[in-house]
Protein backbone atom coordinates (compact mmCIF):
# COMPACT_ATOMS: atom_id res chain seq x y z
CA UNK A 1 0.00 0.00 0.00
CA UNK A 2 1.56 3.37 -0.80
CA UNK A 3 1.24 6.53 0.86
CA UNK A 4 -1.18 8.59 0.62
CA UNK A 5 -0.14 11.84 -1.11
CA UNK A 6 -0.97 15.34 0.45
CA UNK A 7 -1.73 16.73 -2.81
CA UNK A 8 -4.09 14.02 -4.17
CA UNK A 9 -6.53 14.79 -1.21
CA UNK A 10 -6.07 18.44 -1.88
CA UNK A 11 -7.63 18.47 -5.28
CA UNK A 12 -10.40 15.83 -3.76
CA UNK A 13 -11.35 18.41 -1.47
CA UNK A 14 -10.97 21.23 -3.90
CA UNK A 15 -13.18 19.14 -6.88
CA UNK A 16 -16.03 18.01 -4.63
CA UNK A 17 -15.73 21.93 -3.13
CA UNK A 18 -16.59 23.23 -6.57
CA UNK A 19 -18.99 20.36 -7.62
CA UNK A 20 -20.95 21.27 -4.25
CA UNK A 21 -21.31 24.98 -4.68
CA UNK A 22 -21.91 24.37 -8.24
CA UNK A 23 -24.68 21.90 -7.34
CA UNK A 24 -26.08 24.54 -4.54
CA UNK A 25 -26.16 26.85 -6.92
CA UNK A 26 -28.08 25.78 -9.37
CA UNK A 27 -30.68 24.49 -6.84
CA UNK A 28 -31.20 28.03 -5.50
CA UNK A 29 -31.08 29.48 -9.04
CA UNK A 30 -34.21 27.20 -9.44
CA UNK A 31 -35.89 28.16 -6.58
CA UNK A 32 -35.39 24.25 -4.37
CA UNK A 33 -34.03 24.15 -0.64
CA UNK A 34 -30.74 24.18 0.17
CA UNK A 35 -29.65 21.67 2.48
CA UNK A 36 -30.22 21.85 6.14
CA UNK A 37 -28.39 23.51 8.61
CA UNK A 38 -25.46 21.42 9.73
CA UNK A 39 -25.95 19.87 12.94
CA UNK A 40 -23.04 20.35 15.29
CA UNK A 41 -22.76 16.70 15.82
CA UNK A 42 -21.44 16.45 13.03
CA UNK A 43 -18.12 18.26 14.09
CA UNK A 44 -18.10 16.26 17.16
CA UNK A 45 -18.53 12.40 15.06
CA UNK A 46 -15.76 13.71 13.25
CA UNK A 47 -13.49 14.16 16.47
CA UNK A 48 -14.72 11.36 17.64
CA UNK A 49 -13.64 9.04 14.79
CA UNK A 50 -9.94 11.24 14.90
CA UNK A 51 -9.50 10.57 18.07
CA UNK A 52 -9.96 6.64 17.71
CA UNK A 53 -7.92 6.78 14.75
CA UNK A 54 -5.11 8.23 16.71
CA UNK A 55 -5.37 5.53 19.88
CA UNK A 56 -5.20 3.16 17.14
CA UNK A 57 -2.15 4.30 15.46
CA UNK A 58 -0.01 5.42 18.70
CA UNK A 59 -0.22 1.50 19.81
CA UNK A 60 1.51 0.86 16.42
CA UNK A 61 4.03 3.98 17.09
CA UNK A 62 4.96 2.69 20.86
CA UNK A 63 5.42 -1.18 19.34
CA UNK A 64 7.71 0.18 16.57
CA UNK A 65 9.41 2.37 19.20
CA UNK A 66 9.96 -0.76 21.57
CA UNK A 67 7.47 0.43 23.96
CA UNK A 68 5.00 -2.15 23.88
CA UNK A 69 5.65 -5.91 24.02
CA UNK A 70 3.22 -7.16 21.37
CA UNK A 71 1.00 -5.90 18.43
CA UNK A 72 -1.21 -7.95 16.34
CA UNK A 73 -0.05 -7.59 13.08
CA UNK A 74 -3.96 -8.02 12.10
CA UNK A 75 -4.71 -5.16 14.16
CA UNK A 76 -1.31 -2.98 12.91
CA UNK A 77 -2.96 -3.87 9.31
CA UNK A 78 -6.77 -2.61 9.97
CA UNK A 79 -5.28 0.32 11.52
CA UNK A 80 -3.16 1.34 8.45
CA UNK A 81 -6.03 0.80 6.38
CA UNK A 82 -8.42 3.32 8.61
CA UNK A 83 -5.98 6.02 8.92
CA UNK A 84 -5.74 5.73 5.27
CA UNK A 85 -9.86 6.03 5.00
CA UNK A 86 -9.69 9.02 7.26
CA UNK A 87 -7.73 10.26 5.07
CA UNK A 88 -9.63 9.79 1.94
CA UNK A 89 -13.26 10.31 3.92
CA UNK A 90 -12.00 13.60 5.71
CA UNK A 91 -10.51 15.37 2.52
CA UNK A 92 -14.74 14.35 0.72
CA UNK A 93 -16.09 16.34 4.04
CA UNK A 94 -13.99 18.81 3.49
CA UNK A 95 -15.26 19.37 0.16
CA UNK A 96 -18.73 18.64 1.05
CA UNK A 97 -18.58 20.75 3.64
CA UNK A 98 -16.69 23.74 2.49
CA UNK A 99 -18.39 24.27 -0.91
CA UNK A 100 -21.50 24.32 1.74
CA UNK A 101 -20.06 27.37 3.29
CA UNK A 102 -19.10 29.05 0.25
CA UNK A 103 -22.22 28.99 -1.24
CA UNK A 104 -24.14 30.32 1.72
CA UNK A 105 -21.66 33.32 2.06
CA UNK A 106 -22.03 34.02 -1.18
CA UNK A 107 -25.80 34.29 -0.31
CA UNK A 108 -25.19 36.49 2.51
CA UNK A 109 -28.14 38.74 2.04
CA UNK A 110 -30.23 35.67 2.65
CA UNK A 111 -31.35 35.73 6.50
CA UNK A 112 -29.18 33.35 8.02
CA UNK A 113 -26.77 32.01 5.70
CA UNK A 114 -24.56 33.32 8.33
CA UNK A 115 -25.06 31.07 10.83
CA UNK A 116 -25.62 28.22 8.59
CA UNK A 117 -21.95 29.26 6.71
CA UNK A 118 -20.31 29.07 9.88
CA UNK A 119 -21.43 25.53 10.92
CA UNK A 120 -20.64 24.35 7.70
CA UNK A 121 -17.06 26.22 8.59
CA UNK A 122 -17.32 24.09 11.67
CA UNK A 123 -17.55 21.28 9.83
CA UNK A 124 -14.63 21.70 7.48
CA UNK A 125 -12.35 22.08 10.31
CA UNK A 126 -13.58 18.99 11.84
CA UNK A 127 -12.95 17.31 8.76
CA UNK A 128 -9.50 19.03 8.11
CA UNK A 129 -8.44 17.33 11.23
CA UNK A 130 -9.79 14.00 10.41
CA UNK A 131 -7.66 14.03 7.19
CA UNK A 132 -4.58 15.32 9.31
CA UNK A 133 -5.20 12.57 12.05
CA UNK A 134 -5.53 10.23 8.86
CA UNK A 135 -2.15 11.34 7.49
CA UNK A 136 -0.46 10.62 10.40
CA UNK A 137 -0.80 7.46 11.26
CA UNK A 138 -0.58 6.56 8.41
CA UNK A 139 2.98 7.75 8.78
CA UNK A 140 3.32 5.61 11.86
CA UNK A 141 1.72 2.54 10.19
CA UNK A 142 4.66 2.34 7.87
CA UNK A 143 7.31 -0.65 8.12
CA UNK A 144 10.88 0.71 8.48
CA UNK A 145 13.20 -0.99 5.72
CA UNK A 146 15.69 -3.66 7.06
CA UNK A 147 19.30 -2.32 8.71
CA UNK A 148 21.57 -2.62 5.41
CA UNK A 149 23.76 -4.12 8.06
CA UNK A 150 22.61 -7.01 9.13
CA UNK A 151 24.29 -10.04 6.95
CA UNK A 152 22.21 -11.86 4.50
CA UNK A 153 20.87 -14.97 5.24
CA UNK A 154 21.03 -17.14 2.10
CA UNK A 155 18.08 -18.61 0.45
CA UNK A 156 17.15 -21.65 2.07
CA UNK A 157 19.89 -21.75 4.83
CA UNK A 158 17.53 -21.46 7.15
CA UNK A 159 15.41 -25.14 5.79
CA UNK A 160 18.66 -27.02 5.03
CA UNK A 161 19.86 -28.71 8.52
CA UNK A 162 23.34 -29.57 6.45
CA UNK A 163 24.41 -25.89 5.97
CA UNK A 164 25.79 -23.71 8.81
Amino acid sequence: MSATRVRTLVLLAVGVAAVTWWAMRMMVGRGAATPPDVPWLVVVVELVIAGVVLSMGWAVRQYQRGKRPLLDPVRAARTAVLAKASCYTGALLTGWYGGQALSLLTDADVPGSTTRAAAAGLAVLGAVALTVVGLVVEHWCRIPPPDAEEPAVPRGADLDPSVG
